[in-house]
């Protein structure tokens, strides 16, 4: 299995977008839905270089050691939570859009809305991402 070595700029290249896709979604405006959008590709894509970089990982270890298993476990947990993170931002884009249609078709200018609240989302995604950095630290050297 290749070395912490090998994995390193991937996986600082994995923290770097992390941090600036948190970065990015605490000031971002809920109410611009496209933005929201193009936050959530954001997300697909961190998912999917931590699951290559898992497939990489995965396919040089026939007989994975434990430091193996621990490298493999953190990959696949940061691929989890980037996902985690897409599927929060996707439920406040369709909020965002629900209340906005519900707001417009509103005859009186008062609308209540129920459920967590598209900034409720937001912050839950923020909370997977803020995992991250943890993930991605160096762990022991694999045989």
């Amino acid at each position: 299995m290749p070395d912490r070595f090998t994995s390193a700029p991937t996986l600082d290249r994995i923290t770097a977008d992390a941090s600036t896709l948190r970065r990015d979604l605490r000031a971002l405006p809920v109410d611009h839905a496209h933005v929201l959008a193009a936050r959530i590709t954001d997300a697909q894509q961190l998912a999917s270089t931590a699951l290559r970089l898992f497939l990489d990982l995965a396919q040089h270890a026939s007989q994975p050691s434990p430091a193996d298993l621990l490298v493999l476990d953190r990959v696949a947990q940061i691929a989890r939570a980037a996902q985690d993170a897409g599927a929060e931002l996707t439920a406040a884009l369709a909020r965002a859009v629900e209340n906005r249609r519900r707001q417009a078709g509103a005859e009186s200018g008062r609308v209540v809305l129920v459920g967590p609240s598209p900034q409720q989302f937001i912050e839950s995604a923020v909370d997977l991402l803020d995992r991250i950095p943890a993930l991605s630290q160096p762990y022991p050297a694999t045989s």
